[in-house]
């Protein structure tokens, strides 16, 4: 102990959260992944990308088991029952939250319940090499034993655990491990508290144990104050809750993914890290958040990206840190990776990349902001009245395109992207929320349309195309159905030639030839059934949402990727624009489908 997990599924992960990291958590107990105390620190439990030396916290019976699962309603604490000949216990897994919210320090904690019979339960904490650039070692204090990994600190606390003498010399490092045996009604608690580069604070299990209900008060409350009615209502109360894992609560930002490196491809190349803040996902997260009248992580998320996009401008880039700066160029570290899939990054090649439609993903949020009732800074309504005119000076180059790719063309996704910036600095302009030339931005506008009828659109497809007088076909056309800028027949006959050519029963890749390198965007089966219901194709629409639906994992989150053939999970988990995806297609089918042909998935 441990064993190796051999590649374990990516669709065994659970996540939990604190606003401040995530931790993976597989079906057998075991944490595979937590980065402590921040998700953008290297992890000291990554077993999930280096099965040797990468660490896990493992819990289970001694004897064979089965498992069931579920998070506590309304929650992000976790629930897994073990069920063994002997009998059964529920562990409730949780990152602690504080009295007054985020704690200072990350605290896990680890509930163990005899429900009947007498289970002897096992245990071990394994810190890891943090990606094999930090030897972990156990320091003797006068308050305990605490692990050390570079400038990592934890300490191991609980109660009724039975906590064996640590080894400070196994092979693949120090270990801290322990036994103990269940019975009906009794209770155990394992936890970890942890800081990086400063002071750490000890807590008392019991406190932690206490911490376990707050949290899941604190849980229950925002999902109190979250709103949706319509259709698929428990599905999309999940969506919002692994969406707000994503929130980094010290700044605002919203983090891609929760995970760095996990393959989208077994061929390997398509690795990369997440664990930062695009702008697209910002804004489409906002956006939901705004729809779904949360008003706290709407002005957190919107004035964070602004004074980012000020601090680093006059252009936009396309992503940035959780801590608001630049991200920096790819750095390969000497693990393995997931299922012996390579390599293992930190940092992202895309950040230096135009892409052009990112100007229509800052004007969109801001102008969804106004409309609910808010209003704009001086600074930042001249800002956007910038981008704008940036906008008519700059969209009729090649760029990278949303899916940042090496190739600059003249992506028309891009394009209608530039056309969405325009327009909403228009409704902007006319309602006084910015300053500028809203005639001279109508203008270029038009001049988009026409450039996109010319250029973007095959009457031999029946669709419209990837990049400039091309024959492929790109799915994240559909993002323009919603966006008001084809919801007729072109955009109708563009869905069935994206099914035709990109699609794989429910699922969609992400463009044309793609197949041959990686799995299905998940995304993008979602805008499938977004545009369907905008194009008026509703009962398509609502079919293919259940469809979907299913396709999720034992407790409802969705990686970056799934296989078409066997159902498997790739790449990054959880992933934002998934779950942001089915939030978006969910509220969008609420709002234009006849209220009679939802009554049933209300």
């Amino acid at each position: 102990m441990p064993s190796a997990p051999s590649g374990r599924p990516l669709a065994a992960y659970a996540p939990i959260g604190d606003g401040r990291t995530v931790a993976l958590i597989a079906r057998d107990g075991c944490i595979d992944w937590l980065p402590l105390p921040d998700l953008t620190d290297l992890p000291v439990f990554a077993r999930v990308l280096d099965e040797q030396t990468g660490g896990c916290l493992e819990l289970r019976p001694v004897d064979d088991f089965r498992t069931e699962r579920r998070y506590v309603p309304d929650t992000n604490v976790l629930e897994t029952t073990f069920i063994t000949d002997a009998g059964s216990v529920r562990v409730t897994d949780a990152l602690v939250s504080g009295v007054a919210g985020r704690l200072p320090w990350a605290e896990l904690a680890r509930r163990i319940d005899g429900l009947d019979g007498d289970v002897a339960m096992r245990w071990c904490v394994q810190p890891g090499t943090s990606l094999r650039t930090a030897s972990p070692w156990i320091e003797h204090t006068q308050h305990g034993d605490i692990v050390r990994s570079g400038a990592t600190a934890f300490v191991v606390v609980g109660f009724e655990h039975g906590p064996a003498q640590p080894d400070p010399d196994g092979i693949a490092g120090p270990r801290l491990d322990g036994s103990f045996t269940t019975s009906p009604g009794s209770r155990h608690l394992i936890a970890i508290a942890a800081t990086h580069d400063e002071p750490l604070h000890i807590p008392d299990p019991h406190n932690v144990d206490d911490g376990i209900d707050r949290t899941i008060e604190n849980w229950r409350h925002w999902s109190q104050v979250f709103s949706y009615d319509g259709p698929w209502r428990d599905h999309v109360q999940r969506n919002a809750l692994a969406l707000k894992l994503l929130i980094h609560s010290p700044t605002g930002a919203i983090a891609a993914a929760a995970t760095t490196s996990l393959p989208e491809s077994p061929a390997g190349g398509k690795n990369w890290d997440y664990r930062h803040a695009w702008v697209r996902d910002l804004a489409y997260t906002t956006h939901a958040l705004v729809r779904f009248g949360l008003r706290e992580e709407t002005q957190a998320a919107l004035s964070w990206m602004l004074g980012t996009i000020r601090d680093h401008g006059p252009d936009v880039h396309v992503m940035y840190t959780l801590g608001g700066d630049l991200v920096p160029q790819p750095h390969e570290y000497h693990v393995p990776g997931w299922g012996g899939i390579g390599p293992v990054v930190t940092g992202n090649p895309a950040g230096g990349q135009l892409q052009l439609g990112v100007y229509g993903d800052l004007l969109a949020i801001c102008r969804t902001y106004v409309e609910a009732g808010n209003v704009l800074d001086i600074g930042t309504a001249r800002m956007l009245a910038g981008v704008a005119d940036r906008t008519c000076d700059l969209w009729r180059n090649p760029d990278s395109g949303m899916w940042e790719l090496p190739e600059e063309r003249h992506y028309v996704s891009s394009k209608m992207g530039c056309w969405k910036a325009l327009d909403d600095a228009v409704v902007l302009a006319e309602a006084g929320a910015i300053p500028g030339s809203a005639d001279r931005w109508r203008a270029e506008r038009e001049r988009i349309r026409l450039w996109i009828d010319e250029h973007g659109w095959s009457e031999e497809r029946g669709a419209y195309l990837f990049y400039a007088d091309g024959d492929e076909l790109d799915a994240s056309v559909l993002l323009h159905a919603p966006s008001g800028f084809d919801r007729g027949e072109r955009m109708s006959s563009t869905i069935d030639a994206l099914a035709d050519e990109l699609g794989a029963g429910p699922l969609m890749y992400r463009y044309s030839g793609v197949d041959a390198e990686e799995k299905t965007f998940v995304a993008c089966a979602f805008w499938h059934a977004e545009a369907l219901a905008c194009v008026g194709r509703h009962d398509e629409a609502i079919a293919l949402m259940e469809e979907l639906i299913a396709l999720g994992n034992d407790v409802g989150i969705y990686a970056e990727m799934i296989d078409a053939d066997d159902g498997s999970a790739w790449g990054n988990v959880p992933q934002a624009l998934s779950h942001l995806a089915f939030l978006s297609a969910a509220m969008t089918i609420r709002d234009v489908v006849p209220a009679e042909k939802l009554r049933e998935k209300t």
